[in-house]
């Protein structure tokens, strides 16, 4: 059976069963409404009268809330979502109060499902409008309606992501991951002063100085290290080792440790610096152990 087809006979099963609101109109929920919003209206802080924008509030599912079984909306999406139309990009309503909720009356509500509409084109993917009409009653009284409105949307097939996060480079840094492309592992410099990760001021605040950097030797000892076991990591098999190291020339730069088992590593460990190309954009300093 296609959209349109199920979509008309959920239509054909017309409003749901009333749904009676879990609490009464109350004065504490109003106290709570007009402070959020910032109404002082006194007809709703000095009466038992409720704002008629309230209305969808009082039979609102809370938070462990579940739909009812004969929900229209709930099948319309249920329906989508089977056929890959997973994703919501907009949503649209209207509402209109006959008259004003007064303290202690308790609401209930029915939906149906007026129409499904589709296949639309747009620039997110192929999707389709999904309108219910919902009525507040009090007793057999209509107090007010709501036009719904839901945009369910097939997503565009979009490339893989990078395996890795990738770093934000800046004016900064630039000369660092520059050096990585080259095979370099670069140190920046202020005077006589090396710092790693690299910033934007000297160490000592003197602002006449400009930075340059130093090529590292590549080598250093373990500082500190984690075993990563969880959770899963994109393009990496568990567990693996991330290690501080502190290079010859003083400073301490983490990377991952390569070619060693978890229990092969500990504090001092001599290693060497190697560089893992993840693209034509991006290199990663990695550790491997001095052999």
């Amino acid at each position: 059976m296609n959209i349109t087809q199920a979509a008309e006979n959920i239509v054909a099963q017309g409003e749901s069963s009333p749904k009676k609101a879990r609490d009464p109109v109350n004065r504490a929920m109003v106290n709570n409404w007009v402070e959020a919003l910032g109404d002082t209206n006194p007809l709703y802080t000095e009466s038992d009268l409720a704002p008629p924008a309230m209305a969808q509030v009082w039979t609102m599912n809370g938070l462990h809330g579940e739909r009812a079984e004969d929900d229209p909306l709930g099948a319309a999406m249920s329906l989508l979502d089977a056929q890959g139309y997973t994703s919501v990009v907009a949503t649209n309503s209207e509402q209109t109060y006959h008259r004003y909720l007064r303290i202690g009356e308790h609401v209930s509500a029915s939906t149906r499902l007026a129409d499904v509409t589709g296949p639309k084109r747009t620039a997110l993917g192929e999707g389709w409008f999904v309108t219910t009409r919902t009525t507040w009653f009090v007793g057999e009284e209509p107090v007010a309606d709501m036009m719904f409105r839901v945009l369910k949307f097939r997503p565009v097939a979009r490339a893989a992501p990078s395996p890795v996060l990738r770093p934000v480079i800046s004016k900064d840094t630039e000369f660092f991951w520059a050096g990585l492309a080259a095979g370099e592992l670069r140190i920046q410099r202020w005077g006589s002063t090396l710092r790693h990760p690299p910033g934007p001021m000297p160490p000592d605040g003197d602002l006449d100085q400009v930075p340059d950097y130093v090529v590292a030797t590549g080598r250093g000892t373990v500082y500190s290290y984690v075993v990563h076991h969880n959770p899963p990591v994109p393009g990496k098999t568990l567990p693996f080792v991330v290690a501080l190291v502190e290079l010859e020339e003083g400073v301490r730069m983490v990377g991952e440790l390569l070619g060693a088992e978890p229990d092969e590593v500990h504090i001092g460990l001599a290693v060497t610096v190697d560089f893992a190309r993840v693209d034509d954009e991006l290199t990663l300093p990695v550790w491997r152990v001095a052999r």
